[in-house]
């Protein structure tokens, strides 16, 4: 793969990590919005303690959809300050790292993703997986579910 395929490559795989994260923030929304009308349509009945624990569950809902908005709008942000114009020899945040059969992104969490019929792995640079692979450069060896693996590249 020469220099800008490897550069191009980076950055589809950075849009399409900014896709998937807009979907979570749009779905976030849209069951914050839902949770929020449930609560509100919720009737005053007879039954007092009985409406005050679904417009109480729907709140909890609501709030728990809006943490995870909160959390999906922090990997945004550090999806967007990656540099992905760079090669790197290390592994680093911005780096991808090719090993055989896996290939893994650093550069936000959102797990395991099929790009371009391809598997990625897109690791947060603060996850433990991403730490262990700090500073490793290609030609290097390190453990991944008990199997010794070796970094075949990275750029």
């Amino acid at each position: 793969m020469t220099r800008a395929e490897k550069i191009s490559y980076k950055h589809l795989l950075k849009q399409a990590g900014l896709a998937i994260i807009e979907q979570r923030m749009a779905a976030a929304r849209q069951q914050i919005e839902e949770a929020q009308q449930a609560a509100n349509q919720e009737e005053k009945s007879s039954a007092g303690d009985k409406y005050e624990t679904a417009r109480a569950m729907g709140h909890l809902q609501k709030d728990m959809h809006a943490r995870q908005l909160a959390e999906q709008a922090k990997e945004l942000a550090a999806l967007h300050a990656i540099n992905v114009d760079v090669l790197y020899e290390e592994a680093i945040a911005g780096a991808l790292i090719e090993c055989g059969k896996m290939t893994f992104f650093l550069a936000a969490g959102l797990g395991k993703q099929i790009i371009d019929n391809k598997t990625i792995f897109f690791l947060s640079p603060q996850a433990p997986l991403a730490q262990q692979l700090q500073h490793k450069k290609a030609g290097d060896h390190f453990v991944f579910n008990a199997v010794g693996t070796i970094i075949v590249d990275l750029y």
